[in-house]
């Protein structure tokens, strides 16, 4: 009887003709070659004994499986990169030819507008100035000038009173007195340069016959010329002022300006000799002033609206009610800002540093609070757009043609419209065109 050792050995001897040589790696040996049935699997022996080598061929194929689910997976991984191709699924083959970010078409108002920084006070201070005291006596009454005709011979023209700093001087108040005669305000564009008295006639005449008006006084029409009707109401007001009822009108007997004024710095006391100026005054109102940069200037004109924001973080509104000349300020660091060369065309100075001032006035003027003079942000808003498609600058994609369009993302992909630009500010741009409408997505460049 043959042992099972025997048919093992014998079963190894006839399964192949070709040398064996010794196996010295890790891996599972090769299985030998050996007959196979019609369907591709190995045949039993005739004696019935298991075949030997189908425990030697589970290792690879388990081995093969493995590697073959790998491979799988890998390439289930690259085609949903889209490195291998093909068709794969529609996220797949759009996601890499998007646009890195979008923004959406809105529809909004825009405002073209620029901050600078302003000063909040009373304007720029106007000296006031004493009328010339004429050589000699006054022809009217014989008494020293600024005497105010009721002085007597011991007139010297001295100030007896003056306002205090802030004060609000109106129409018929009194502006300061000589020889304890008061000198009033009156309103108008010019001031008196001559006796005004019966047969006069003038602009300056109307301007006198006005303030009478207004002051209540009546019997006279105003007009160019000065009537009788004139100086008798001239009569009465010099009365109400206790000084002589001359009925005619010299320069120095009023103050004359453009409206009502505030006190800014007095600049002599009483006593003094009236000469010069005694002090400055102001508008009544508090103002915005700004040296705007003269890049800025077509962001301003008259009427043009701002918006002005105060220490405290309230804000007010304003509007530009006088635009001045540019200026420049003395360029480099040498005394009278020559620099070194006079040619003027250096580094120093320049167009670099011209300003335009630029007033604004504020009708809220409690809105100022309780500031008379601070620093301010001041918003300069030059053009209003209302109702407008708008999307970010950078959005925009310059056309080899010229023009510019945007990528507006489809179902399908992307395409590019062209469009027409509006008003900038503010990071967005004013768009119109064919397919542009609000809501739509386009793509912004990273």
């Amino acid at each position: 009887m043959t042992t099972p050792e025997e048919t093992e050995a014998s079963a190894v001897r006839g399964g192949t003709s070709e040398a064996r040589e010794p196996h010295t790696s890790g891996e599972p040996p090769e299985t030998p070659a050996g007959p196979h049935d019609a369907a591709g699997g190995e045949k039993p022996p005739a004696d019935g004994t298991p075949p030997v080598g189908r425990r030697r061929r589970r290792p690879l194929r388990t081995s093969l499986i493995v590697l073959a689910a790998i491979a799988v997976a890998v390439a289930a991984g690259l085609a949903g990169t889209g490195v291998l191709g093909g068709s794969g699924t529609e996220s797949a083959d759009t996601a890499p030819s998007g646009p890195p970010a979008t923004a959406t078409v809105k529809r909004t108002t825009l405002n073209d507008s620029e901050t600078v920084d302003g000063s909040l006070g009373y304007g720029d201070a106007i000296a006031v100035q004493a009328p010339p005291a004429p050589s000699g006596a006054s022809a009217q009454s014989g008494q020293p000038a600024g005497s105010g005709g009721s002085g007597g011979s011991e007139g010297n023209n001295l100030i007896t009173w003056l306002p205090e700093e802030g004060k609000v001087i109106k129409r018929g108040e009194t502006v300061y007195s000589v020889d304890q005669q008061k000198v009033p305000l009156l309103y108008g564009s010019f001031p008196f340069y001559r006796t005004l008295k019966e047969g006069s006639e003038g602009g300056d005449v109307r301007i006198l016959e006005k303030n009478l008006q207004d002051l209540g006084y009546t019997g006279f029409t105003v007009d160019d010329e000065y009537t009788s009707g004139t100086a008798d109401a001239v009569k009465e007001w010099q009365d109400d002022m206790n000084r002589e009822e001359t009925g005619s009108v010299r320069p120095g007997d009023a103050v004359v300006a453009s409206g009502a004024r505030r006190v800014a710095e007095v600049k002599t006391a009483p006593g003094a000799v009236l000469s010069g100026s005694p002090f400055s005054w102001t508008g009544t109102e508090r103002i915005i002033v700004v040296d705007l940069d003269v890049q800025y200037e077509d962001l301003v004109k008259k009427g043009t609206k701002a918006t002005v924001r105060l220490p405290d973080d309230t804000t007010v509104d304003a509007e530009v009610t006088d635009i001045g000349t540019p200026s420049t300020s003395a360029g480099g660091d040498s005394p009278g800002g020559s620099g070194d060369s006079g040619s003027g065309s250096g580094e120093s100075g320049g167009s670099e540093d011209a300003t335009l001032p630029v007033e604004l006035t504020v009708k809220n003027q409690k809105g100022l609070g309780r500031y008379q003079a601070a620093t301010v942000e001041v918003t300069l808003r030059a053009e209003t757009r209302e109702n407008v498609l708008t999307v970010p600058v950078n959005a925009l994609v310059a056309q080899s043609g010229g023009g510019y369009a945007v990528e507006v993302v489809t179902a399908e992909g992307t395409e590019q419209r062209p469009v027409e630009l509006g008003m900038f500010a503010d990071g967005m741009v004013e768009v119109s065109g064919n397919g542009i409408e609000e809501g739509a997505v386009v793509g912004v460049p990273r």
